[in-house]
């Protein structure tokens, strides 16, 4: 059955229940690690309650069913009558799985499928006290329900509420014989203002009519007895749901509005046009030289500036987003292997474009599964090693500059170069001459090649020799590099530099044979002028001696420019020293402009997909240029082994 996609209360539900489900990863994770955590339980059990009522209401049984059992089994695990293991939490674990797909489901405005049932039976087991195979505990008469539908009036629910925080109902809604009968239900503790959560969650089951209520078991006054009435602002579902819809009930002085991302990309290209303008009448102004057009022009520049600081932190997300779901990767991952891993996240609070949120999502799943998997070892190994039988994974941000630097390190077995060397040459993607003149850093930058893999065993986690290589070009994407430095025994480090924003980036503005390209300022380490005929060919590659260490040089005219190969050469020129991966390369380019802001439009259909260009920008002169991508460019034409480009 399809449901309607413009909904709004839909909609509220959808947006609130995402930051739940987002927290409930994470809480579950950290619960088998903390099983005797009161507060970690009751928010657990909180979250897949709040949940159930918001779905109740919108009628989304299968939602609602699946939540009810889950939280039934916390419910137990908050009274004690079961404890938190490996296996309950595999179970628990799948229930979050099946509540995630399902709003997979409904973010498609599509009525979502039921659990499976199997999932459904294992949980009706362990919502059973004393064992999987034991009889329920019996209950004590449940108070009968309101009506058939279970619904009563908002003047209803707060004389009830008033009735639980032994507050008096107003005069303008006197209870009627529905809610006295619902009242004569609340236990004695009500009086004095106190009631358990068990009695609390029941009575609001009640409310909603999506389940039989359970009956509240007479339990001893709490020693520091909880104010009801903070629990009944709490768990309020009026105006309807109103957990799961708070957004659509703010409360007075609300600070915050839902944006559609959409609205701001497009404020975010207007930015854009504003920068090129701006670029436009600097240009203008310095041909000019006129006094007053360089004060408005500068004026311009400052609002400018700042609008587009203002505009870009509105896009800006905390990496966590990122981050948040890594506590049950690790945990997935550690388990399947047989291997104990402690995870370590620092800087979740880095904020980062978030477009780069979503793409930077599947490089680094692949970096932490092969940071288990490759890196960490065994715990009998790592015992026998002198080391602790828990491994540990650091997951790091913080922003460095105009970058954001990512770091992902273990201190597992870290690499052999050794190995790295017969292995690029058993799979015939090197010469054995060559691998054997490899600096270990270089030997780590092999793992980047396509279909290189050191697995000699196929599993779902890795060695299949993909994956990598997936990361380098993602991240090469971004206009983003990543190194990786490793010593043997102590561990692996991979470290990944990415702009804070894809819209709009500093450039180096160069020409090449009369037309003017933009090389990301972030690629770029220093500018040279240098006598070109001191050069040496090594293994058929132009090098060039740069404070005693030899750099690859490449003549940019040959790959953008390839219809005037019979050119002369010139004796000195301008060489752009520029980051490719972890190595460092010349490029030769004929003129120098400077640097520029330049705003990234997409190419056409006829320049599209072509190897080494990243997009377009409109220079400050008016003129067209474009942007290349360094990484993919030498990698496409060098002719060169893999040393020099990877």
């Amino acid at each position: 059955m399809a449901l309607d996609p413009n909904d709004e209360i839909l909609q509220d539900f959808l947006v609130s229940s995402r930051e739940i489900l987002e927290a409930l990863d994470k809480q579950l994770v950290e619960l088998e690690q903390r099983p005797d955590d009161k507060e970690l339980l009751n928010a657990v059990f909180r979250g897949f309650h709040t949940i159930k009522g918001g779905a109740s209401f919108l009628a989304l049984t299968p939602l609602v069913e699946v939540c009810h059992r889950g939280e039934d089994v916390f419910n137990l695990l908050r009274r004690g009558e079961r404890t938190v293991t490996s296996q309950l939490m595999d179970v628990v674990l799948r229930v979050l799985d099946s509540v995630n797909e399902m709003f997979t489901q409904l973010n498609r405005a599509e009525m979502p499928d039921s659990a499976d049932p199997e999932l459904l039976a294992q949980l009706e087991k362990l919502s059973r006290p004393g064992g999987d195979n034991a009889t329920p505990t019996p209950a004590v008469a449940a108070p009968t329900p309101v009506e058939a539908s279970g619904d009563i009036t908002d003047d209803e629910f707060e004389s009830l509420l008033d009735a639980l925080a032994g507050g008096e109902a107003p005069a303008a809604a006197k209870p009627t014989a529905k809610p006295t009968a619902l009242a004569s239900t609340v236990p004695a503790q009500a009086a004095a203002g106190e009631i358990s959560d068990d009695e609390f969650e029941a009575l609001l089951d009640q409310l909603q009519g999506s389940v039989k209520p359970a009956a509240p078991q007479a339990s001893p006054a709490p020693a520091a007895p909880e104010a009801a009435p903070a629990k009944a602002v709490e768990n309020r579902p009026r105006a309807p749901a109103a957990e799961p819809g708070a957004a659509s009930a703010a409360p007075a002085g609300e600070t915050t509005v839902r944006v559609d991302t959409q609205r701001l990309d497009d404020i975010m290209n207007m930015v854009g046009e504003l920068v090129l303008v701006r670029n436009r009448l600097t240009n203008l102004q310095a041909t000019m030289g006129d006094e007053r057009l360089a004060k408005a022009v500068a004026d311009l520049n400052m609002v400018t500036t700042d609008l587009q600081i203002a505009v870009m932190k509105t896009r800006m997300q905390p990496i966590k987003k990122v981050y948040g779901k890594f506590p049950r990767v690790v945990r997935d991952v550690a388990r399947s292997l047989s291997k104990e891993v402690t995870l370590e996240m620092r800087g979740e609070d880095t904020e980062v474009d978030k477009n780069l949120v979503e793409v930077l999502n599947d490089p680094l799943v692949h970096l932490v599964r092969n940071a288990i998997d490759h890196g960490i070892e065994a715990p009998e190994v790592r015992a026998a090693a002198g080391k602790p039988r828990h491994g540990t994974l650091l997951l790091a941000a913080e922003q460095v500059g105009d970058h954001i630097l990512l770091t992902i390190s273990d201190d597992g077995a870290g690499m052999d170069p050794d190995v790295l060397r017969n292995k690029v040459v058993e799979k015939g993607l090197m010469d054995a001459d060559v691998a054997a003149r490899l600096t270990p850093q270089e030997c780590y930058n092999l793992i980047f090649l396509p279909g290189f893999s050191t697995k000699t065993q196929i599993s779902d986690i890795s060695g299949r020799g993909v994956g990598m290589d997936v990361v380098r070009t993602k991240i090469n994407s971004l206009n983003g590099s990543i190194e990786i430095d490793s010593a043997r025994g102590q561990g692996s480090s991979i470290l990944i530099r990415v702009p804070l924003t894809l819209a709009i980036m500093p450039a180096l503005m160069v020409i090449v044979d009369r037309q003017i390209f933009a090389l990301p300022l972030a690629s770029v380490a220093e500018i040279l002028d240098m006598d070109l005929t001191a050069t040496n060919v090594v293994d058929g590659q132009l090098m060039v001696l740069v404070r005693d260490k030899t750099l690859p040089l490449f003549y940019l005219q040959h790959w953008l420019a390839p219809g005037t190969p019979n050119r002369p050469l010139p004796k000195n020129g301008h060489v752009v020293v520029a980051h490719v991966g972890s190595q460092r390369v010349g490029l030769v380019v004929d003129q120098l402009i400077g640097q520029e802001e330049a705003v990234i439009k997409p190419l056409g259909s006829r320049l599209q997909g072509t190897p080494g260009l990243a997009g377009a920008t409109i220079t400050g002169t008016g003129r067209i240029a474009l942007i290349l991508d360094l990484p993919t460019l030498v990698r496409h034409y060098a002719r060169r082994s893999y040393r020099e480009v990877a």
